[in-house]
């Protein structure tokens, strides 16, 4: 089966639909974030710091075309990816690419609730987060709806909708199951 791209914006829930969409099919699950982490034996906030964001957007693009060229993988990218280069029309190419679609207010909370481990937003007041969010959603806007596909992620806040919410992804998309 060919690869299938989770792409939306941070908090969306790509990882957390990935990881159980893997345990629920027969499918590997990859967070392209941690394995540019193994790969190079540092974190993505270390590599920015060294290489600068053209660098990361560099080994992130090789990386995904490394990727890419798996079979039977769930890919979370990061939520810059398809912005950068030709990576979503890479992304469409190869696989599936689905829009994880999550509103608004369900991002802000879940970004309020996890803002301290990502540098970029960590010292931004609620108010300062809301705006930060409807901004760069509605600058990434453009390269997410290239997606093949969207799919709502507001219903990943505890493991019944979580399972809810995998299920509905696995019929819609006729994932084999184990």
């Amino acid at each position: 089966m060919k690869p299938i791209f989770l792409i939306g914006y941070m908090g969306c829930g790509k990882s957390t639909l990935g990881r159980n969409l893997a345990r629920l099919t027969t499918l590997e699950f990859i967070d392209l974030d941690s394995y540019i982490e193994t790969r190079f034996h540092a974190n993505i906030r270390d590599i920015f710091a060294t290489r600068g964001e053209e660098g990361f957007r560099t080994i992130e693009r090789n990386i995904l075309h490394e990727v890419g060229e798996f079979e039977d993988v769930i890919v979370a990218c990061g939520g810059g990816t398809p912005c950068h280069f030709d990576n979503i029309d890479y992304m469409n190419s190869r696989g599936t690419t689905v829009f994880l679609n999550t509103s608004i207010p369900k991002l802000h909370t879940r970004l309020m609730r996890g803002r301290h481990k990502r540098p970029l937003i960590a010292t931004l007041s609620d108010e300062a987060l809301l705006d930060f969010i409807k901004e760069k959603l509605a600058e990434r806007m453009k390269y997410y709806s290239k997606a093949s596909a969207s799919f709502a992620g507001d219903l990943l806040e505890n493991e019944v909708e979580v399972s809810q919410t995998a299920n509905r992804f696995i019929e819609q998309f006729g994932l084999p199951t184990r």
